[in-house]
C-alpha cells in the first residue's frame, strides 16, 4: 500500500512510519520536515498536499495543536487555535483525502484521553479531541468505500517524562500498542471506531 502519514515526524508518527514502512511504501508530510511540506491549520495547505502526493491506499494524521491553558485564560482565539488546526485539520483531511484514496482505502484521525479523561488546563484540547470522536460517527455514514476511523491513546510512553505532571497517576503506554493501533485501523477492515489504547 501507499500510506500518506502526516505528522510522520513527530512523537507518534515516527514509530508509526517506521512499522508501516517494513510492509508499505510510506510518504510523510510535516510542518517543516518531510516528504511534502503542509500546514495543518490551513485548508489550501491541505489541499495542495494532496495534489502534489496524488492517489494514497491509506492517509493517517498524527498532527495539530491546541492551547493548554487554565479556562479563565483562555480568550476566543485561543479556542481558535484548537478548532482551526487539530479539529478542522483533520476534518479536512477527510473532505480534501476521500478524492485522493483508492477504492476501499482509509483514513486514520488521531485523538487522546483528554476526549474522555480530561485534566486540568485542557478544555480546550478536549473539546476538540471529543468534536472529532463525533465527527467520524457522523462522516463514516456518508462515505462509500472509504474507512474512517480514530486512535485515542492515553499519555504515550515517549512522551511521558514531558507531560507526568499534567497526568498524575497515568500508566503510560507502550508505544507499540499505539502503533498496533494505527496498524489495525490501516491493515484491518473495521469503519467509524474510536480505537482507545490504554496501558
Amino acid at each position: 500500500m501507499k500510506i500518506l502519514v502526516i505528522g510522520g515526524s513527530g512523537t507518534i508518527g515516527k514509530k508509526v512510519t517506521e512499522r508501516l514502512s517494513e510492509k508499505h511504501e510510506v510518504l510523510v508530510a510535516g510542518r517543516n520536515s518531510g516528504d511534502v511540506k503542509v500546514d495543518f491549520s490551513d485548508s489550501k495547505s491541505i489541499k495542495s498536499m494532496f495534489e502534489k502526493v496524488g492517489k494514497v491506499d491509506a492517509i493517517i494524521a498524527i498532527a495539530g495543536d491546541a492551547k493548554w491553558d487554565k479556562f479563565e485564560n483562555l480568550s476566543e482565539d485561543d479556542f481558535y487555535i484548537g478548532i482551526k488546526s487539530k479539529l478542522m485539520g483533520q476534518v479536512n483531511v477527510v473532505r480534501n483525502g476521500k478524492d485522493y484514496l483508492n477504492h476501499g482505502g482509509s483514513i486514520t484521525l488521531s485523538t487522546g484521553i483528554l476526549a474522555d479523561d480530561p485534566v486540568d488546563m485542557t478544555t480546550s484540547a478536549a473539546m476538540v479531541n471529543g468534536a472529532i470522536h463525533s465527527f467520524v460517527k457522523a462522516v463514516v455514514l456518508e462515505l462509500n468505500n472509504i474507512r474512517v476511523n480514530v486512535v485515542c491513546s492515553d499519555l504515550v510512553e515517549d512522551a511521558y517524562e514531558k507531560y507526568k505532571d499534567y497526568f498524575p497517576g497515568n500508566t503510560p503506554v507502550p508505544m507499540h500498542k499505539i502503533v498496533d493501533g494505527y496498524v489495525k485501523c490501516i491493515e484491518g477492515k473495521i469503519n467509524g471506531r474510536i480505537l482507545r489504547i490504554m496501558a
